[in-house]
């Protein structure tokens, strides 16, 4: 093992070291490289947004699961900066990750959607409440 590759061994290295490695998507088997990320840690798949679970706190590749992670929904950070909540399909754990510049812009807003194109109601619900409201808002007395 080379000196560089034990480093990468130590405890909690990528958290404050840049990942410059290159890999190969476990979902859609397109190889990934961190440039083009916007940031020094890139940690899922710009195409698809998949990603590992290898680390329990970020950077630190202390999980032992290895299962992959789906993008399930995206949320806004204060500031204003989107990051992607992933659910691990093994153990179930959900983790929070940064968008980064180059991620499917169909991809984010395909996730961002599905709230509200399958809504827990169905549709006629809303014209019903509409109706109720007298189409101002309010309900009629």
């Amino acid at each position: 093992m080379n000196r560089q590759n034990k480093r990468k061994r130590e405890q909690g290295y990528y958290k404050t070291h840049a990942c410059t490695d290159h890999f190969v998507c476990k979902v859609c088997n397109r190889q990934v490289v961190p440039e083009g990320a916007g940031s020094n840690h890139r940690n899922h798949c710009p195409n698809c947004l998949s990603s590992l679970h290898v680390d329990i706190e970020p950077g630190d590749r202390e999980s032992d699961c290895g299962g992959r992670m789906e993008p399930v929904a995206v949320w806004v950070r204060k500031g204003g900066e989107w990051a992607i909540i992933h659910r691990c399909r093994q153990c179930g754990v959900f983790s929070s990750n940064r968008v980064a510049a180059d991620d499917n812009p169909m991809k984010l807003m395909s996730i961002a959607m599905k709230p509200l194109s399958e809504p827990p109601f169905p549709l006629e619900r809303i014209e019903e409440m509409v109706a109720l409201m007298g189409g101002e808002g309010s309900l009629k007395k």
